[in-house]
């Protein structure tokens, strides 16, 4: 089929940041995509060929945009299966599969599949409700320190808390959870794959997450890890094991823990591109958005590996700030050499909301390290 130039129609659930940096690759490429999102406000909206406004968990609306497209792809995992069944059924193409998404998208459903396929993972349990969750607590089958994770609709870090107290029991929401151990680590490490329609496969460089430890959310992503060689081959041997397993299409995040024996733990997976990859705009060969583009349309994929060291830091909005959003001294960030910002196009900022990202890319990895802590001192997301 041609993609290039022709009446080959895309179509993306999701128009988020995410979404609006695949279409950067997509305008490159001069191919035509349809965009479903349920906000008029989302970043995708002045970039794609055809933008949609609609609910992507109502099985009508997600059936009759697929029946516009000739290939259906997502941003986010948190779409209506059933529609993505029958409209696989009736032969359109989906990447990621429904079967595939119906493994990740409730987060107890994807402990099971680790278990059941031998794959490494903290020890965890599930929970229908608040309540049964409560009484295995006073029943003593609960051990504090814990982490609480929602089994449906978390995101960047919202719906993951660490439990320390029995207190810290009685607020948590009334949903569908699951409880795992708390891992003592050293790093916290993804590795992306990107798996053709033909099955070729390619891995990104393993990378470490600093997170910030209130918020849960990734701060700085550095690439490659400074972890040693053997770490990093396991690493990477784990995540292909566990994307065979999924048989996905596009990319697959696998994110885990490395413990203090250097043993490694998979976390959870993102069947899309991914905060761990965004680095790859500016220090890959191919960044993660064009290969997973590669990757549904069967392409060949790109050269995974990086051209320089790379560290992405996240702007998240400022605690104390919403409203109009405002980039407190961006142009001095903008004057060091190897610094990239990228601004999603959210117009509203709230603490700890994802605003954006800058890149650092630099020879030397210590030199990459320090521009970033400066970066990150330095640029505000904050409000009129």
């Amino acid at each position: 089929m041609n993609y290039f130039s022709s009446e080959f129609k895309l179509g993306i659930l999701g128009g988020g940041q995410l979404g609006k940096m695949l279409l950067a690759e997509t305008r490159k490429f001069d191919i035509q995509t349809y965009i479903l999102d349920s906000s008029a406000d989302a970043p995708s909206q002045f970039g794609a060929t055809h933008f949609f406004i609609g609910d992507l968990m109502d099985f009508d609306t997600v059936y009759e945009f697929g029946k516009k497209v000739d290939l259906l792809t997502i941003e986010i995992e948190n779409v209506n299966l059933d529609a993505l069944d029958k409209l696989e059924a009736d032969g359109l193409k989906v990447f990621p599969s429904p079967k595939t998404l119906r493994l990740i998208q409730n987060k107890a459903i994807q402990k099971e599949f680790y278990i059941n396929n031998h794959i490494p993972t903290a020890k965890g349990t599930s929970f229908e409700n608040l309540k049964v969750l409560l009484i295995a607590f006073m029943e003593g089958k609960i051990k504090l320190p814990c982490v609480w994770k929602s089994a449906r609709f978390g995101y960047d870090g919202n719906g993951v808390k660490i439990l320390k107290q029995a207190h810290d029991l009685e607020i948590l929401p009334d949903v569908e959870c699951l409880i795992e151990e708390l891992v003592p680590f050293k790093y916290e490490l993804a590795v992306i794959v990107a798996r053709s329609a033909s099955g070729k496969v390619k891995t990104y460089p393993v990378v470490e997450m600093e997170f910030h430890p209130e918020a849960n959310q990734v701060e700085y992503v550095i690439c490659p890890a400074r972890i040693d060689e053997k770490v990093a081959q396991k690493a990477t041997e784990v995540a292909l094991k566990v994307s065979e397993n999924f048989n996905h299409v596009g990319l697959l995040a696998v994110e885990m823990f490395q413990t203090h024996d250097d043993e490694i733990l998979v976390n959870e997976v993102a069947p899309r591109p991914h905060n761990s990859g965004h680095y790859s705009i500016e220090a890959s060969y191919t960044s993660q958005f064009e290969n997973h583009l590669r990757a549904i349309l069967n392409l060949p994929l790109g050269n995974t590996d990086s051209k320089v060291a790379g560290i992405m830091v996240n702007l998240v909005g400022a605690e104390g700030y919403s409203g109009n959003v405002i980039y407190e001294n961006i142009e001095k960030i903008m004057a060091i050499d190897g610094v990239t910002p990228h601004i999603y196009g959210k117009r509203e900022t709230r603490p700890f909301r994802k605003m954006g990202h800058v890149t650092i890319v630099n020879e030397d990895m210590n030199e990459a390290r320090r521009i970033a802590e400066e970066v990150k001192n330095t640029i505000r997301v904050i409000a009129k």
